[in-house]
């Protein structure tokens, strides 16, 4: 009776924690329609309502842009002094980490490179900008990490690629990643699960490196740094306040091949940039973003990238944040790494491709149940901790679904929908003018990114002119479209598909890299 009564009880447990995931995967998509319905339904039974509701939406979003700007300003500004600064030479007159008792010249960097079927040049410019970095090549230790599902491609590209660098750092490796293995599901997670792994059996352990004195950068293929990357990646690992509870996040820049894209892909591309520079001015709310570095002891400690997800860059945040019970931050270097804009020979194949590495990024909405999961187990995490983060992080996934059909669609709603009573009232014939007025007075927000996209532009090419300069500003009046049909859309798409479960979970989609070299 008692072994009945035990096995029902994990019966009941296992089901009871299945009911309670299911609810966390529905919360986003849950508010999102629910916004959405109530949208429509309060335009119809109470206009008034929603015109003043507007009115000061409206007034919210002018004042939210007034306040991102700043941030976007004031981010530029210390990613424009740090430029300037030989981080080496800091480094060299840092002198020793009382906490950790190293110095600059004991960090050994693992340099993480998974790739599927890109291009020898694509892999090439990457690993360049490395050797060309000013540091020591003697501390570098690269992997590059082939897929056993690209077959031939990948592992022809990977054995060229060896035999011009392998000598050049002090250890470089290559790794192929077999296909089909249980509880993976094919991506980056489980590629660099796999580089890391090895890196540690065959590299880090016979050679007896101590893992506080490693940082590992993972970087997506077609990553380029900056000449001070690692310079400054290591000294604000040595002089911040916990070394070993930190990430540290560069600054995305897509404009390695910006002059060869389209202008609504060059719009995208620097919209992503800007965001993560405001969350680099607010550290409090940064996680981790495609390309960032970590210490390798955090990685150990957390048994590496999650093998079944899809955003591996940021679930890796709350990893460590529920590991260490929430004794973990970001960094923010307020330092650019520069990546590749979407792009592809065709423009409507440009676009599609843009949709879904914004779907994709819209994935990221997975880490909600998982965080919120972490939350109900762990009970030593600060209940003011679990509240504020399980705010921002619903909030930014509601905004991303919803806030640009709010603006685009209320304005005119309540007129559609309001009827006769309520058209005929002051308030009907002065919505569509204040809501103008005010959305004019926020276009501030899209002038100072029109002026920021043309100083962040990389070396011009030989045809680029003068007037080049007033088609990429004008390119701008496009961001009403990229903000609903590659922002709302592809995250209220993505939210959706993680409440139905089941085959409408998205799997890992490789973004095709593309170089015109015309």
């Amino acid at each position: 009776m008692n072994i009945l009564l035990r096995q029902l009880a994990i019966i009941i447990f296992f089901w009871f924690n299945k009911v309670v995931r299911k609810f966390f995967e529905i919360i986003p998509a849950s508010i999102a329609w629910l916004t959405i319905v109530a949208m429509f339904l309060l335009s119809y039974l109470t206009p008034t309502f929603v015109a003043i509701f507007i009115i000061l939406f409206d007034i919210y979003w002018l004042l939210k842009t007034i306040f991102l700007s700043f941030h976007l300003n004031h981010a530029y500004s210390e990613m424009k002094k740090n430029l300037k600064i030989d981080w080496l030479t800091k480094l060299k007159n840092l002198g020793v980490n009382k906490n950790l008792n190293i110095n600059y010249d004991d960090v050994y960097h693992l340099i993480l490179l998974p790739f599927y079927k890109e291009s020898h040049e694509v892999i090439k410019e990457s690993l360049e900008s490395i050797l060309n970095s000013n540091y020591d090549k003697n501390k570098f230790i690269i992997i590059l990490g082939a897929e056993e599902r690209a077959q031939d491609i990948a592992k022809q590209t990977a054995i060229k690629i060896k035999k011009e660098y392998e000598d050049k750092f002090y250890c470089f490796k290559i790794t192929n990643h077999p296909a089909n293995l249980l509880g993976e599901i094919p991506g980056k997670g489980s590629n660099e699960s796999w580089m890391g792994k090895f890196a540690q059996a065959e590299i880090i352990d016979k050679q007896n490196i101590p893992y506080e004195n490693i940082l590992v950068s993972v970087f997506d293929i077609d990553t380029t740094v900056y000449q001070e990357y690692f310079g400054i990646l290591t000294y604000k690992f040595l002089t911040c306040k916990k070394p070993l509870r930190s990430s540290y996040q560069p600054i995305p820049l897509f404009i390695n091949n910006i002059y060869t894209t389209p202008a609504l892909a060059r719009v995208v591309s620097f919209s992503a940039t800007f965001w993560q520079m405001m969350q680099q001015a607010r550290p409090e709310r940064l996680t981790t973003f495609s390309s960032h570095s970590m210490p390798f002891k955090a990685l150990s400690d957390i048994g590496f990238w999650g093998k079944d997800l899809v955003s591996e860059d940021s679930r890796i945040f709350w990893q460590c944040f529920l590991h260490y019970d929430s004794d973990w931050k970001v960094e923010p270097l307020n330092y650019p790494v520069s990546m590749d804009s979407n792009a592809t020979p065709k423009f409507w194949k440009t676009m599609k491709n843009i949709y879904k590495q914004q779907r994709r990024w819209g994935w990221g909405v997975e880490n909600v149940p998982y965080m919120l999961e972490g939350f109900r187990q762990n009970k030593i995490i600060p209940w003011y901790k679990k509240i504020y983060w399980s705010f921002i992080t619903l909030e930014g996934f509601h905004s991303w679904a919803t806030n640009a059909l709010l603006i685009f669609a209320l304005g005119w709603l309540p007129l559609y929908l309001g009827g006769e009573h309520f058209n005929y009232s002051l308030l009907s014939y002065s919505l569509p003018e204040v809501t103008r007025f005010i959305m004019t007075l926020a276009m501030i927000g899209i002038v100072s990114s029109a002026i920021m996209s043309v100083i962040l532009l990389p070396s011009k090419p030989k045809w680029f002119k003068w007037y080049h300069y007033l088609i990429y500003i004008i390119q701008w009046v496009l961001m009403p479209i990229t903000l609903i049909i590659f922002g709302s859309l592809p995250g209220l798409e993505a939210q959706t598909r993680l409440a139905l479960g089941g085959r409408f979970k998205l799997g890992f989609w490789v973004t095709p890299k593309f170089r015109n070299t015309k």
